[in-house]
């Protein structure tokens, strides 16, 4: 059995795709482009895919990962063109790389994420993001099922900075404007419970009274394994790429003979 681990983007309009609508989109892509899928067992078989810390619905992403098992081996390259090929534009599956080391979901431990506060002078922010570095605690609620719960978010934000215009990533921004506009970016850590853009932003009302009058676009640029040394966050496909590179397969050959003309 072969895994092939992907990466895929959330852009635009389609930042508004739950995650369940995700799963249906994308396993109507495997069957259009034919992929030898595994299944699982049991009454109600359904394909081995396994999808690693999803970004809440109404965010965009450039770094949304997910691992499939195959039951006959495909070059991992072409493979992501026909599946790109059968998800809506903005739905892009960018890079496909063969599985040759364990726990993907366990190197996804801090995402960088940006916000596009609009209407909001980015000197009213940089004061609010220094308010927030300074502050020992920053205590946010969070509606839940069971109610309201109150939790401190500071300990998670590894970073928080204000930026230039020309240092962002606005060349894909979902809502480009002429009003006023902050530009945040943002390192959090992956705890429990789950610190997300919107608890920060909540935590930046709370310690300086920052209201953007509209939601916030708030994009994942990247999410990996958290650096202490470097303070940055790597690439989670490295290490499958390395293991490639230093120990080659006999798959990429058998891929290349069974691949569909």
């Amino acid at each position: 059995m072969q895994r092939i681990r992907l990466r895929y983007t959330k852009r635009g309009r389609l930042r508004f795709t739950s995650h369940r609508d995700f799963q249906r989109a994308f396993e109507r892509a495997l069957r259009r482009a034919e992929v030898p899928m595994a299944y699982s067992a049991g009454f109600t078989p359904h394909p081995k895919v396994s999808y690693a810390n999803a970004a809440p619905t109404g965010t965009g992403s450039e770094a949304e990962y997910l691992e499939i098992a195959l039951t006959e081996p495909r070059d991992p390259e072409q493979l992501r063109v026909l599946l790109d090929e059968s998800l809506p534009a903005g739905l892009d599956v960018i890079e496909a790389v063969e599985a040759r080391t364990s726990g993907l979901a366990d190197r996804l431990t801090a995402s960088v994420w940006e916000l596009r506060l609009d209407g909001v002078d980015p000197a009213e922010a940089h004061r609010a993001v220094q308010a927030f570095n300074a502050a020992g605690t920053v205590e946010v609620q969070r509606l839940t099922k069971n109610g309201v719960r109150t939790f401190d978010a500071r300990p998670a934000v590894v970073s928080l900075e204000s930026l230039d215009a020309s240092e962002t990533h606005g060349s894909r921004a979902d809502r480009p404007t002429d009003q006023p506009c902050a530009i945040l970016r943002l390192v959090v850590r992956h705890v429990t419970p789950a610190v997300r853009p919107d608890d920060v932003l909540s935590g930046l009302s709370a310690v300086a009274d920052l209201a953007p009058p509209v939601p916030a676009a708030v994009t994942r640029l990247a999410q990996g394994l958290f650096d202490e040394e470097t303070g940055t966050v790597t690439d989670p496909l490295a290490p499958d790429r390395e293991a490639a590179a230093t120990e080659p397969h006999t798959a990429g050959a058998t891929a290349a003979a069974t691949a569909p003309a």
